[in-house]
């Protein structure tokens, strides 16, 4: 069993910065992806960003991509999101996600979730 909780979530203006974390805990050993997921007001879940766990690949969604970056602490078991340049679009329950599988877009490709942190942007 792996478990991961988010932190770093909070209100900000439009135009700020924000880095989420994500810390796994359990049986680490068996995590080959991580990922950040998010669920805005009234969408469904989308894909944010993935980051192989024990190479240095990541991918990310190509409407995000240039606007976010994934990064991971394997030392300390910990993700990372920097949002730059935030906009209210990116108003959203922001969710950790791990696998023991190959990175997908797909949500039910990853096992362990964590309960999400809120990201507010205001304009």
């Amino acid at each position: 069993q792996v478990q991961v909780v988010e932190s770093g979530g909070g209100l900000v203006q439009a135009g700020n910065s924000l880095r989420l974390s994500c810390a796994a805990s359990g049986d680490t050993v068996t995590i080959a992806t991580m990922a950040w997921f998010r669920q805005g007001p009234g969408k469904e879940r989308e894909f944010v960003a993935a980051s192989q766990w024990k190479r240095d690949s990541t991918y990310y969604s190509d409407l995000l991509e240039g606007r976010v970056t994934i990064s991971k602490d394997n030392a300390k078991n910990t993700l990372y999101l920097q949002m730059n340049n935030l906009r209210p679009d990116a108003t959203a329950v922001y969710y950790c996600a791990a696998s023991a599988r190959a990175w997908s877009t797909n949500s039910h490709n990853y096992d362990y979730w964590g309960p999400g942190t809120q990201v507010s942007v205001s304009s």
